[in-house]
């Protein structure tokens, strides 16, 4: 349109500096002509001319005349111009059409995708079907196409993220399969396979990070692990080894840099050995850990602190009557305690229940016999927050426009809590 806007004035513009009939242009000879006979009559009048010369000069003039009254009135049109113009005002177009369907994205212009596009932070339910469209691509590879290990290790490590660690943990086995000799893969499989293990570094975890290390001894995600692992035998002293070898190779300053410093401190107090800290281990950088939120869960233990009461939280769980229009029956509540801020507070959760919403108000009593880990109990905390949550998806992660609520820090064994949901997760 703009090309057309720029040529087709410029080719229907009228030609204002040409005559428009020939009749203008015959007048204007004829004119002079007449000038020109009185011109030769004064000459004769004054004797600069001869009456033959006279003669001669008028037959001239007479002649020139006659031609031009038998010149066409009315010039042709400019016609050229005008196919011109109707050509490209129709070429133009069509080209530029036939372009955009071949180098164009003719879906860019539907509503929907538009829509989409206009959303630039993706909701967890577009991650989600992200995910899972990508893995649905990676399933339908024919099996006669060499299959991409890359691929399979970033599905892998995207179901780690979204704590979907059954789905983690088939995906790097196939990770696994098409690369068998990477450390890394097999560390952060080790991780994956602990949290489905409740924590528990025993049996197949313990394998894959054994391994690891053999292939890479610097690997820093298996170094963890390993640490963990000792850790969970109560081998305090080579807890201490391993986790202050990771950390001189964890980037300074990072939460799993922090992480692993309060896992040694946690170590020395468990093996009796003072808490100051030593000197870290080699600073030479060696391949970053998976920044998911397993490998913090299973490698960053907190100093806890002794609980002065009965380990347990009751109280009671309501809903708001603002946000009764937003609940369906079949939603799931989560309601679950953590540990109170602190530098070095976890951010799993101590201990976590799950209902219907149907259910609401819920009388709910949480304990060291609903926590999510042997070293992290209510037992081992005197303050906490209880929160509650109400899911759609039913997911355990936290999802735009679930129902939630909080409680300030309370005191572990204190009186009866009442919790209200009265907010919405933005």
């Amino acid at each position: 349109m703009l090309a057309l806007a720029l040529v087709l004035p410029a080719l229907l513009k009228p030609k204002n500096s040409a005559p428009k009939t020939t009749d203008d242009a015959a007048q204007a000879n004829l004119s002079v002509l007449r000038s020109q006979l009185a011109q030769l009559d004064a000459d004769f009048a004054a004797g600069s001319i001869n009456a033959d010369q006279l003669a001669l000069a008028k037959s001239d003039i007479e002649r020139r005349a006659l031609e031009e009254e038998s010149t066409p009135e009315t010039l042709a049109a400019p016609a050229a111009s005008k196919r011109t113009a109707w050509a490209l005002g129709l070429t133009i177009p069509l080209v530029a059409l036939g372009i955009y369907g071949f180098l164009g994205n003719i879906q860019a212009l539907d509503p929907a995708n538009l829509q989409a596009k206009a959303n630039t932070d993706p909701s967890p339910e577009q991650i989600e079907a992200m995910v899972s469209a990508f893995a649905a691509r990676l399933e339908a590879v024919p099996a006669n196409q060499p299959a991409d290990p890359k691929a399979w290790e970033m599905l892998a490590r995207s179901y780690a993220a979204m704590q979907k660690f059954p789905e983690a943990n088939k995906a790097y086995r196939r990770a696994a399969e098409l690369n068998p000799g990477n450390a890394q893969i097999m560390a952060d499989h080790a991780d994956v396979l602990a949290m489905l293990q409740g924590q528990s570094m025993a049996g197949e975890p313990t394998q894959l990070f054994e391994r690891a290390l053999v292939l890479d001894p610097n690997n820093l995600k298996a170094l963890a692990l390993a640490g963990s692992a000792a850790f969970e035998k109560k081998d305090f002293a080579k807890a201490v080894q391993l986790w202050t070898k990771a950390q001189g190779l964890a980037p300074p300053g990072s939460d799993f840099a922090k992480g692993l410093a309060s896992s040694v401190q946690e170590a020395r107090a468990a093996s009796g050995a003072s808490t100051v800290p030593v000197a870290a281990g080699p600073t030479t950088s060696g391949p970053a850990a998976s920044e998911s939120p397993s490998a913090l869960q299973t490698t960053a233990k907190s100093a806890p602190t002794p609980a002065a009461g009965p380990a347990n939280i009751k109280g009671v769980v309501s809903l708001s009557p603002t946000l009764a229009g937003k609940l369906a029956p079949d939603d799931t509540v989560f309601i679950f305690a953590r540990a109170a801020p602190a530098p070095n507070s976890p951010r799993m959760p101590l201990a976590i229940l799950k209902r219907k919403a149907s259910e609401l108000p819920i009388t709910f009593t949480l304990d060291d016999s609903t926590a999510m880990a042997d070293e992290l109990k209510l037992s081992k905390f005197d303050f906490v927050v209880v929160g509650a949550r109400v899911s759609r998806s039913g997911n355990a992660l936290p999802q735009a426009g679930d129902l939630v609520g909080q409680s300030p820090p309370v005191k572990a064994g204190g009186g009866k809590l009442t919790l209200v949901i009265d907010a919405v997760q933005p």
